[in-house]
């Protein structure tokens, strides 16, 4: 009975089945629900669809292999975009050797950036990819845990292993660094 309705069931509820009852085969209908959103997070900061792919794959899998370990704190999906972000991060701080403290450093903003002047409603979808391919990837991910997944500090602090103090502080010169950016790139043609 219940295979016939597990499109209704909600995420929790499918694990659940899986942790209590041992139907691990319902897992495929998480990765059915989740594989195409994993992948274009990759592929967000990779830019590999190949990679992207297998690393929805292998996201997928450890997200399988720590199911016993989720909580039900927040929901599934925030859960797994966090496996995925920290996955991601992972990589490419061994591939590109980018410590975040490291590159802020060679990447310092200047002492005074008047955020007051500028509406980021008016900001263009397409401006604002190209201003988040020119940041580091670990305040990318914090901006897009924030404001896109809706992740509190307390869960990116846990993703990025990193303090709720840090958090704060990154997240507030992500902001600002976006911001300068955009003026300097976009206000400059108005």
């Amino acid at each position: 009975m219940w295979e016939a309705n597990v499109k209704q069931l909600k995420d929790e509820e499918i694990i659940g089945l899986i942790l209590t009852e041992g139907k691990s085969q319902l897992f495929q209908e998480l990765y059915n629900r989740y594989h195409r959103k994993v992948f274009e997070k990759c592929y967000s900061f990779i830019k590999d669809r190949n990679q992207a792919n297998d690393f929805a794959n292998d996201i997928l899998s450890k997200a399988y292999e720590k199911l016993p370990g989720f909580k039900g704190n927040a929901s599934f999906s925030s859960w797994l975009y966090a496996i995925a972000y920290n996955y991601c991060i992972d990589y490419l701080r061994l591939k590109k050797k980018m410590h975040y403290p490291n590159w802020n450093n060679q990447n310092e903003l200047p002492d005074i950036i008047d955020e007051s002047e500028t509406d980021l409603q008016e900001m263009t979808y397409e401006n604002l990819m190209k201003i988040l391919e020119m940041i580091h990837p670990e305040e990318k991910a914090l901006l897009l845990m924030k404001y896109m997944d809706g992740l509190s500090g307390k869960q990116i602090a846990q993703t990025l292993r990193i303090s709720e103090d840090a958090v704060k502080m990154r997240l507030k010169r992500a902001r600002t660094r976006v911001i300068y950016l955009y003026n300097d790139l976009y206000q400059k043609e108005v």
